[in-house]
């Protein structure tokens, strides 16, 4: 059964982004490599440093992953979820979502900081080094820092509340993910499919097949925000659903303030794909719940040659 949201305010910022009918394409965040840390317990504003997890180890963490292509989410199971305070072991995942050389591996620590013996710049570039195990199941996070965005609290948890019931550890919340105006939100890994206004049909689907769904899905983390846009484009154009078959070329300015990607098939077929940045039409609108309204951009595709 379909999670129905609960309610929210008209002011809220998804429901504010709804009503204008924000376009999701190209709103996912950019890394080609996601390190996600088991923490229970609440998690603050800024999760990493405001949870129970040990500052100094908080902190170790993202400045080893500044700059290589890592983002460091936290973790928990769906549910009731305290910190007890004691030491437990923690479930790590490691994914590299670059097509043709994704993975996704599991380990499992006494002691989080022995995360700071992974090679952060190897991991970014999608070099294993011996971490964990592979893992054969594609994994969802829901965003539930409500701390936050209120919108992910509220709309992200039923939705992990129902998967966990029936898909145990494939399912877990996590910390932000970007695009708290999108919520439910979900990022399925190791592809880095980003995902918006989710429920629960729609994240079994994704979960059950493995194939790309561009409906509402806001991009491959793997790409710039151009280069997301450009790829569902492509794939809506040619129906393609495999999820390691397009590869995306770094955007290049054209003369007239635009983006030009090139995407290309392992078949040998190419796209060339004009994508525009465009200022958000409109009212302005809140990127999350408690900011200022402000104008929002978003990506248009122009033209696929």
């Amino acid at each position: 059964m379909a999670t129905t949201p609960p309610a929210l305010p008209a002011t809220a910022c998804s429901a504010v982004s709804r009503a204008l009918d924000e376009p999701f394409a190209g709103s996912a965040a950019t890394a080609t490599t996601w390190l996600c840390l088991e923490q229970p317990g609440p998690w603050g504003r800024d999760a990493l440093a405001q949870s129970h997890l040990d500052t100094g180890l908080a902190a170790e963490l993202a400045a080893r992953a500044r700059g290589t292509g890592v983002r460091v989410v936290l973790i928990r199971r769906p549910g009731r979820h305290p910190d007890r305070h004691r030491p437990a072991p923690r479930h790590v995942y490691l994914a590299h979502t670059t097509p043709g050389r994704a993975f996704l591996r599991r380990d499992v620590f006494a002691d989080a900081k022995h995360l700071l013996d992974l090679d952060f710049a190897a991991a970014g570039a999608g070099v294993v080094g011996g971490f964990g195990q592979p893992v054969t199941w594609p994994l969802l996070l829901v965003c539930t820092n409500g701390r936050r965005d209120l919108c992910c609290a509220v709309r992200g948890r039923p939705v992990a509340d129902d998967l966990a019931a029936t898909h145990g550890e494939a399912v877990w919340e996590c910390t932000h993910i970007g695009g708290h105006r999108f919520a439910p939100t979900g990022l399925l890994l190791p592809t880095g499919y980003t995902y918006g206004d989710l429920d629960t049909t729609r994240a079994r689907a994704l979960l059950a097949d493995g194939a790309v769904v561009t409906d509402r899905c806001r991009g491959r983390s793997t790409w710039v925000p151009a280069g997301q846009a450009a790829e569902l484009a492509v794939r809506e154009l040619t129906n393609t659903v495999h999820p390691d078959v397009l590869r995306v070329r770094d955007p290049e300015p054209d003369d007239d303030g635009n983006w030009r990607v090139g995407v290309w098939h392992v078949d040998g077929r190419g796209w060339r794909v004009t994508v525009a940045e465009c200022p958000a039409t409109g009212p302005a609108r809140p990127a999350s719940c408690g900011a200022t309204p402000g104008p929002v951009a978003g990506y248009r595709v122009l033209r696929i040659d």
